[in-house]
């Protein structure tokens, strides 16, 4: 079966014996191929588990090397959440394909991404309509809150990561987005790691592997 995103998957077992699946997407301007390192230490603890790292649908605009889920080179708010919306509807095709493929309900599925990929996951996750297993998110925010609060349909148990010297994606969003998931009654798990900029350290990924092996094995 051939995945509506090109995507890099890193599995160990045979497919009849996966069990969960943990979706990664990259932040602007990367790739599934970025993303995928963090990986290397998680599938070692995560058994029985297939991670897929897809590219972004569109090509970056400031990085044609690179992929994006959404344009960040219009200051057109209205254009930036058009965007959003094309990129959720594709992400949501593309989770209904790992079920198929992998015979796996929502339940079994783990939604993370960085950056701009942690923002598409958090609308994903909170806007579908069945219940993902958990989210993950890197140097993420809250997009725009009255549009996502009003597509609220599944309230997910959510990781979100932080760097506190973070210059791209101010580390205040860590706390908006705490705030928007109370005001919600949304279940949800911060870490603001110290002396870190806009990058996932050892330390946070050690903090979601934790995070992962919790939620995917109840």
């Amino acid at each position: 079966m051939k995945f509506c995103l090109n995507t890099t998957v890193i599995k160990e077992n045979n497919e009849d014996d996966i069990s969960n699946a943990v979706i990664l997407l990259h932040g602007y301007g990367g790739d599934g191929n970025d993303i995928s390192s963090l990986t290397f230490n998680w599938k070692r603890y995560l058994k029985n588990t297939v991670f897929l790292c897809p590219d972004g649908h569109e090509k970056c605009e400031i990085n044609p090397t690179g992929y994006q889920w959404f344009d960040l080179s219009s200051d057109n708010p209205k254009l930036i959440l058009a965007g959003v919306h094309r990129a959720e509807k594709i992400i949501n095709e593309f989770i209904d394909e790992v079920k198929i493929k992998f015979k796996l309900n929502d339940n079994k599925i783990c939604l993370g991404g960085f950056s701009q990929g942690c923002m598409i996951s958090i609308n994903v996750g909170l806007s579908r309509s069945e219940k993902l297993n958990s989210i993950v998110g890197f140097s993420g925010k809250i997009i725009d809150h009255n549009d996502l609060n009003s597509r609220i349909k599944s309230k997910v148990n959510t990781l979100l990561i932080h760097g506190d010297m973070d210059q791209i994606v101010p580390p205040s969003s860590l706390l908006d987005a705490k705030d928007f998931y109370l005001r919600n009654k949304i279940n949800i798990d911060t870490k603001m790691i110290s002396n870190c900029e806009h990058h996932i350290p050892v330390e946070a990924s050690s903090y979601a592997l934790n995070f992962l092996k919790k939620n995917l094995n109840n």
